[in-house]
């Protein structure tokens, strides 16, 4: 017998024991597309204005060198990165949103790789707060003690 494709794109051959379809190679209908994180919850608005108003807030109080901190998202993920008097803007780290409004996974960004390292915080936890991220990435990235 010879094969069929219908218009849902599988290949059917009634040769096949059981009748059973076969996925054509070249379908791939039912995969992610490029660079699409599966599975992942992106960040809920309240939540995104949560994280900046709490980074902002412990920035302020704590981290003096920085001028302001600013906040990117993209999927799952807040990237945050401060705000040097002088204007320069430098990435700190990365935050992995998994349900919680209250706590995060931490990576820290690592210049000399050009990307963001999962790495415990200074709690020595693997998540926590928006705060203690921030605590983490500029005790590592900032040059002096927070005041």
């Amino acid at each position: 017998m010879g094969t069929a494709t219908r218009g849902d794109g599988i290949t059917h051959s009634g040769s096949r024991r059981g009748g059973r379809p076969r996925r054509r190679r070249d379908d791939r209908s039912d995969l992610p597309a490029a660079g699409r994180l599966v599975g992942m919850t992106a960040i809920p608005e309240s939540t995104t204005s949560s994280i900046r108003l709490r980074l902002l807030d412990h920035a302020e109080q704590r981290w003096p060198q920085l001028a302001r901190t600013e906040v990117t998202y993209r999927g799952a993920f807040a990237y945050v990165a401060g705000v040097l008097p002088d204007g320069e803007e430098i990435p700190l780290c990365r935050l992995r949103y998994g349900g919680s409004a209250h706590s995060f996974g931490f990576a820290i960004y690592s210049a000399a790789h050009n990307r963001y390292q999962e790495t415990a915080l200074l709690t020595g936890y693997l998540a926590g707060s928006p705060q203690d991220a921030l605590d983490t990435a500029c005790t590592i990235h900032l040059p002096a003690e927070p005041s």
